[in-house]
């Protein structure tokens, strides 16, 4: 009997993911990217001497016994070098203060600190510890994330659950609030926005536990050689299994007999047939450019007209002559002036230096990096109606934020040899996503607690995988690829097969 065939539309993680699983399970498959090389927003560009990143910040479960390190494995990106031990979080700044913040993974110590700094909190803060340790010793683990919600049953629910039953009075209450909502009642405001930038604002307090636990247990690592890099790992893995990605081809449409997807059209016209349609592209595009709007529900529509998207993101990244060996990776900065953007102000900063890995600079250099949210509509409509004024608000930001950083760094002006800006505009023009949001829905807690379709309705051979999903994380994301074949698998009657 002959292979069945699988197109699929993207070659972020996602899509990768999804043909590397579905080539082991003898499926024939073709993977269509508009960009030319494989990775999504998980990307990386060259500079001069410099690698500047613009996707990946961290990776979770990166060591052998880990929940996800299985996951990698199979992908081909599990050698131990490829990865660096996340050892402190984050280190919060606050110039009006002066103060100086470190998380790590030593909760003892993050105890400690915080209490000092903010005593009339202690109670608050040792709840929030409690909660991260509660997080390491008994684990996220019982939820088994690697099996696709359409192929669990009641039973194993049940099951899940119960593994998870001593971490369910974080799960109500206060810590179901979200960050923002929980630091309302902090004493210290500043404590507070500490707490909120530990992730996004919009996240349940429960997140940040995890999230710290983890990093407690050193769960969390960072890319040595970047994002690229990771996902071109998965590419060569997915070619030596036989699957072909075809580059610069971006998909208009997904073509349709009655009620079946049946193949997909390129911009130039050409058109591939297959008997399954994979789309782990952007949601948007997907559902109401390539498909037309069609084929939805009113959750859908509610999902793609009311849920909230993650605020883009602008990013601006400099190489410079310079070394930051006592700076963490990771680091926040809470401004004494804010910078005007579009009419906006902008009093926070994220900050990474990209100091633990030689791949991203020559010796004795740095690439540093700063991000911080913007609007979509800003810099999309300036794009389109005045590239000139578009080039120029670019250069005036990145003069702006290295004055930020001559008072942090005092002489790293005259070290600048590299000054790179990416808008949510070129996050759009790369990837395709949605307003410029390269991390899709805002991880609010109701994207946490709501499971999505990989189908739309009453349409057949049709599936989705990517953030649009499962959000924006790096194993949600290549789980949802491996799902795909295990769906695919079970239809058919087939045992699913992973190597």
């Amino acid at each position: 009997m002959s292979k069945k065939s699988v197109v699929i539309i993207g070659a972020g993680l996602a899509g990768l993911a999804a043909g590397c699983y579905c080539q082991m399970n003898n499926y024939d498959t073709m993977i269509f990217e508009l960009h030319n090389k494989p990775g999504g927003v998980a990307t990386a560009w060259k500079r001069k001497d410099y690698i500047i990143d613009g996707g990946i910040h961290f990776m979770m479960d990166h060591k052998p016994g880990q929940p996800t390190y299985e996951l990698y494995r199979e992908l081909g990106v599990a050698q131990e070098n490829r990865f660096v031990d996340l050892n402190v979080y984050g280190r919060f700044y606050d110039q009006p203060t002066g103060k100086i913040i470190d998380i790590s993974g030593d909760l003892d110590r993050v105890a400690a600190d915080l209490k000092a700094l903010f005593p009339k909190d202690a109670r608050e803060i040792a709840s929030l510890l409690a909660g991260a340790r509660a997080m390491q010793r008994d684990g996220m683990d019982g939820m088994d994330y690697a099996r696709p919600p359409e192929l669990t049953d009641r039973w194993e629910g049940i099951r899940q659950l119960w593994g998870m039953r001593k971490l369910f009075r974080y799960f109500t209450g206060k810590y179901a609030k979200s960050a923002a909502e929980y630091a309302q009642d902090l004493h210290y405001p500043l404590l507070g926005r500490v707490i909120q930038y530990l992730f996004l604002p919009e996240v349940p307090v429960w997140f940040i536990m995890m999230i710290l636990g983890m990093c407690a247990e050193v769960r969390l690592g960072l890319l040595e050689s970047g994002s690229l890099d990771f996902a071109m790992s998965i590419e060569q893995r997915y070619q030596d299994l036989g699957g072909k990605v075809i580059y610069n081809a971006e998909v208009e449409k997904i073509l349709l007999e009655e009620d079946r997807a049946v193949g997909v059209r390129l911009v130039d016209g050409t058109e591939y047939h297959a008997d399954v349609i994979v789309s782990a592209a952007d949601g948007y595009s997907t559902i109401f450019k390539m498909l037309g709007g069609r084929h939805l529900d009113d959750k859908i529509k509610k999902r793609y007209t009311e849920w909230e998207l993650c605020s883009p993101f602008i990013m601006v990244s400099y190489g410079v002559a310079r070394e930051f060996p006592e700076t963490p990776p990771f680091n926040t900065i809470f401004l004494d002036r804010p910078l005007v953007l579009g009419g906006h102000n902008v009093d926070g900063i994220f900050l990474r230096i990209f100091n633990y890995s030689s791949k991203f600079a020559p010796p004795g250099k740095t690439v540093i990096q700063v991000e911080f949210e913007t609007e979509w509509d800003y810099w999309h409509n300036l794009r389109k109606d005045n590239h000139l004024h578009y080039k120029t608000e670019k250069e005036r930001i990145a003069g702006e934020v290295l004055s930020v950083l001559e008072k942090l760094y005092p002489g790293i002006s005259s070290q600048v040899e590299v000054t790179d800006v990416a808008t949510p505009y070129t996050t759009w023009h790369y990837t395709r996503n949605h307003k410029g949001a390269s991390m899709a829905w805002l991880y609010t807690p109701e994207l946490m607690t709501t499971v999505m379709e990989r189908t739309l309705p009453g349409l057949k051979n049709f599936y989705m995988a990517g953030q649009w999903v499962v959000g924006a994380s790096v194993p949600g994301t290549l789980y949802s690829g491996r799902h795909i074949a295990e769906i695919l698998c079970r239809r058919e009657g087939k045992q699913f097969q992973k190597c």
